[in-house]
């Protein structure tokens, strides 16, 4: 069974892509798992995470982006039409142990393209809707895969949405402070109305605590208060520690590193414990 789930905040900074990324990496070298990321953010920073910003400015300008499946629904007389095949990037990250990761790239592009998709044409008998458009191009694909990590925008609109409508749940990285959380109910409730809209079922999984400060009085008042908030999903046990490892690791390099060298030993372990926390609460799940 392939397991998909979104990540989502609509704070930016809270290390959301750094730990979509982290996950795919831990998930594929330590836990031996078939990995596909699909790169819904239009900041491209999962891509660039796991190809190099001059692969991807390669795939950009051939259109081998997802950016060209959402352009395509817009404007249907393009010529240029979505391939998965020629988009889906196989064995990506810098990470030696990491061999089992696949990867559908976003782009800058997908900035234009967002608050246009609700004016497209719905086609014969109403069968064209926005929020189906990577279901669509993807569905055939999934079963390939033990789990998809989807790394959506700081945000609900429709393309955020696409990646909802595949989830079976999200998990929400946040740092405890007070404006990294704040929106965090908000996000519960609109993704809630959303599944009962669709009648289908995307469950809250957890929150993930980032750049934990384990001395802050404020990180962990807040930490005590997202706990105690029976409305919230669960706090993951597994917190991932502020480090200078995470901004050393956001860079891609050419040469191959193993999962250790690239997020050192301490903060390796703290990710390859929360992949082993969110596994087994998926298979738990079953």
């Amino acid at each position: 069974m392939t397991h998909i789930i979104s990540t989502i905040n609509f704070k930016g900074g809270v290390a959301k892509t750094t730990t979509s990324v982290a996950l795919a990496e831990a998930f594929s070298s330590a836990l031996g798992k078939k990995v596909l990321v699909i790169d819904l953010d239009p900041q491209t920073n999962a891509t660039i995470m796991m190809l190099g910003e001059k692969k991807w400015f390669a795939l950009n300008t051939e259109g081998k982006t997802l950016a060209t499946l959402f352009k395509h629904a817009v404007e249907p007389d393009d010529t240029d039409e979505f391939d998965l095949e020629a988009t889906l990037q196989k064995r990506v990250s810098d990470v030696s142990d990491a061999r089992t990761i696949d990867l559908l790239p976003s782009s800058l592009d997908l900035i234009d393209v967002q608050d246009r998709l609700a004016t497209i044409p719905s086609g014969k008998y109403f069968a064209v809707n926005p929020i189906d458009l990577l279901s669509r191009a993807v569905k055939n694909s999934l079963d390939d895969y033990d789990i998809v990590i989807i790394d959506c925008p700081p945000n609900l609109g429709i393309i955020t949405l696409n990646g909802l409508r595949i989830s079976d749940g999200y998990i929400i990285p946040t740092i405890p402070d007070h404006l990294s959380t704040y929106g965090i109910p908000q996000i519960v409730t609109r993704v809630h109305e959303f599944a009962k809209a669709i009648d289908e079922r995307i469950d809250p999984m957890g929150i993930i605590i980032t750049k934990y400060q384990v001395n802050s009085t404020v990180h962990n008042n807040v930490l005590r208060q997202l706990e105690k908030d029976e409305k919230l999903p669960v706090v993951y046990e597994t917190r991932i520690r502020q480090t200078n490892n995470v901004s050393g690791a956001a860079e891609f390099t050419p040469a191959k590193r193993t999962f250790k060298q690239k997020y050192g030993a301490e903060l390796s372990q703290t990710f390859i414990e929360l992949a082993n926390e969110i596994w087994s609460d998926l298979e738990g799940d079953l």
